[in-house]
């Protein structure tokens, strides 16, 4: 009786150690202009680590979005964007490494809301591989079912049913879809993301008025 009570014992600790281990990670950005929280993917486990690593050295703190374009993404992280002054070029700031590219398409695509790694080209970066600090946000557009008919025989591909929902219900940038590591997503605040995707840009699409990430933490 004693054996089988320790069995039962043992199979329910296994059991909740694998629902935790299960449990997607949240964390909070803390903008001039609100708070947006997303959730980190576990299919993507290094860049899961490298973000959450970064938040907890406090690396994005005072950045900037430095990158903004209407109906399309926001984006953040460049390292050198901390207090630059208004006429600095942005967008090449990052650490010294890079993160292997974690592609789990179609599962995880554009749709508006996606969490994104940004890269360099394909010319110089053939593998994908992901900066170590900049990461965007989509806000992207709409698409009708022809828009997608369209793509889908001009790229050669076939987009799922939940592609097609979201694209035409929350919109997305569906042009990145494989080519990009989509590691997390928005599950708070997009009204804010909203915010920022429509301030005012200069020709290097960086916003006119700094918005600045204030701080960025592990959320319990």
């Amino acid at each position: 009786m004693k054996r089988i009570l320790l069995f039962f014992y043992s199979m329910i600790l296994v059991a909740c150690s694998a629902s935790a281990d299960d449990k997607e990670t949240k964390v909070q950005i803390v903008t001039d202009l609100g708070k947006i929280t997303v959730k980190l993917y576990n299919e993507t486990p290094q860049h899961r680590d490298n973000f959450l690593k970064l938040v907890q050295e406090h690396k994005y703190d005072s950045l900037l979005f430095h990158r903004v374009i209407k109906q399309f993404m926001i984006q953040a992280g460049d390292i050198n964007s901390k207090n630059a002054p208004g006429e600095m070029k942005l967008g090449d700031g990052d650490l010294d490494y890079k993160v292997p590219a974690e592609i789990v398409y179609p599962k995880y695509f554009h749709k508006a809301g996606a969490l994104c790694a940004a890269r360099q080209g394909d010319n110089v970066n053939p593998a994908r591989e992901s900066s170590a600090t900049q990461f965007y946000i989509v806000t992207g557009k709409h698409f009708t079912d022809h828009d997608l008919d369209k793509m889908e025989q001009s790229r050669g591909i076939k987009f799922t049913p939940e592609q097609r929902e979201a694209y035409k219900i929350e919109g997305g940038a569906p042009h990145l879809d494989g080519s990009y590591t989509v590691f997390g997503e928005v599950v708070k605040g997009m009204k804010v993301v909203r915010k920022i995707e429509l301030v005012e840009t200069d020709v290097n699409d960086r916003p006119i008025k700094n918005i600045k990430i204030k701080k960025v933490k592990i959320l319990k």
